[in-house]
C-alpha cells in the first residue's frame, strides 16, 4: 500500500501551472503514504521488540517515509 502511494504521488504530474488538481491529488497520495509508512513502522517495532524480525527492517519504513515526506514538501512548495 505504501508503494503504491508512493508511485502515485510521483507519478502524477501537473499539466501545466493551471492543473491545481493534480498537484493535490499528488499531496494527497504523499499524505496517505505517510500514513501507511506510520502504521507499518509501529508494526515493525512490535515485531523487532517480540525479535521476530531484526533491526535494520527499520531502514525499510525510514527510506519510505523520506521519500515521501521530500514529495509532500515539493507539492506544498508549488502550492
Amino acid at each position: 500500500m505504501t508503494g503504491y502511494c508512493g508511485l502515485l504521488a510521483y507519478t502524477i504530474e501537473p499539466d501545466g501551472p493551471w492543473d491545481t488538481d493534480a498537484g493535490a491529488y499528488s499531496g494527497f497520495a504523499a499524505g496517505t503514504g505517510l500514513v501507511f509508512v506510520l502504521v507499518f513502522a509501529l508494526l515493525t517495532w512490535v515485531f523487532v521488540k517480540a525479535e521476530w524480525l531484526t533491526r535494520r527492517w527499520f531502514v525499510v519504513p525510514a527510506v519510505l517515509a523520506l521519500a515521501l515526506g521530500v514529495r509532500l514538501l515539493a507539492v506544498l512548495a508549488t502550492a
